[in-house]
């Protein structure tokens, strides 16, 4: 059985429907995210079962509700077919794997395989190819300022699934559009491939590629670069080396988990042991020159889904209070630095709720302060 062509077809049902992420696991139907909302397969079991073999299939039909539910046979076999010996190895011994997968159709994805409950797992995230720009993104005119920086250190935060690697896609697709830049990315996996336009690009997947975020970050400080972008700064040697990288003449673009630009520098100083802490907060107040914090939220008509911006631009009084550690103070200086392109959270969704793209309730869900939210709003 040919498990694999059979599952591409059922990936490529995201483009169809519209769906941001697939999920695939033992006694469940396919499972897909539309619009931030989990949706089950509604095709029917006989569909299913002829598309992955009715016999290993054929004990998979739920008579309550004639959905196709995965057996751990399947699962096991959808999973493995996806993997190469390396990262067969590599699953044996971490018991999870990141990849990226492309289609003959031209669409990619990337691919958590995992064991849940002794089963295989597989969460998979479609990666939309086309490069929007960042109007059409919706995202506010000064994210273009961090695309023109010559140096420095620029991070987008937000939960898994709000955006950030599209946000960075769209940053890189206008500096290869406008500028002569040499990028390097270091990704797990790639998600985007971009096509030398005015820059050129040099892509690098992680254990394909590179060992390590960290070690991929060194080296590449002897390639020449202009532009660095680092999927992920996962831990302390990533954050060293980026650090370096920013301080020594090089942009440098990655992301954070994190929902608020201010817990983006706690996250980073939070990394250091206690005794160097002192000095990484001055690292991190020379080389961060910005961060880009966003949520997704749903549209007042229900039909997609709106970024909320959250923008620090590091000026001498927000690099100030990094260093004598008065990050909270910061919000102060965003809420009042307009001009210079900050804004916070609550400012952000205050500008959607009155531009009637989203609901006050869904707003106020996630508003940073209650109080400053209803001030914002009456003023």
């Amino acid at each position: 059985m040919a498990v694999a062509k059979q599952l591409i077809a059922l990936m490529d049902t995201c483009v169809t429907l519209g769906a941001s992420d697939l999920h695939l696991s033992v006694d469940l139907p396919a499972v897909f995210r539309i619009n931030g909302k989990l949706k089950r397969y509604t095709a029917s079991n006989h569909d299913l079962a002829t598309a992955f073999d009715e016999n290993v299939a054929s004990d998979n039909k739920d008579s309550s509700n004639d959905e196709f539910l995965f057996t751990p046979t399947l699962m096991e076999a959808l999973s493995i077919s996806l993997m190469n010996d390396r990262q067969r190895e590599m699953f044996v011994e971490d018991s999870a794997l990141d990849m990226g997968f492309s289609t003959d159709s031209g669409h990619r994805y990337r691919i958590n395989i995992y064991i849940e409950k002794g089963h295989y797992a597989l969460a998979i995230r479609y990666l939309d190819g086309s490069f929007k720009t960042l109007r059409e993104l919706g995202l506010p005119p000064q994210i273009d300022y961090f695309s023109n920086l010559k140096s420095g250190l620029v991070l987008v935060s937000g939960a898994t699934g709000s955006g950030k690697s599209t946000t960075l896609t769209a940053i890189l697709n206008s500096i290869n559009q406008l500028q002569e830049k040499h990028v390097l990315t270091i990704e797990d996996p790639i998600e985007v491939v971009h096509k030398n336009i005015n820059s050129i690009f040099h892509q690098r997947e992680l254990y394909a590629d590179v060992p390590s975020f960290s070690g991929a970050v060194k080296s590449s400080l002897r390639e020449d670069p202009d532009v660095i972008m680092v999927g992920e700064m996962r831990d302390l040697d990533t954050i060293r080396a980026v650090l370096t990288a920013a301080e020594t003449g090089h942009l440098v673009f990655s992301t954070v988990h994190t929902n608020n630009a201010v817990g983006v520098i706690e996250r980073l100083v939070g990394s250091f042991p206690g005794d160097e802490q002192i000095v990484a907060r001055q690292r991190i107040a020379y080389a961060l020159k910005g961060v880009i914090a966003q949520q997704l939220l749903p549209t007042i008509n229900g039909k997609g889904r709106v970024v909320a911006i959250e923008t620090l631009i590091v000026n001498s009084a927000v690099a100030n209070l990094i260093e004598s550690s008065k990050t909270k103070q910061i919000y102060s200086v965003m809420e009042s630095g307009a001009r210079q392109g900050m804004q916070t959270l609550d400012q952000a969704l205050v500008k959607l709720v009155r531009n009637k793209k989203i609901h006050e309730a869904d707003a106020r869900a996630i508003c940073r302060d209650n109080e400053t939210f209803n001030r914002l709003l009456t003023l």
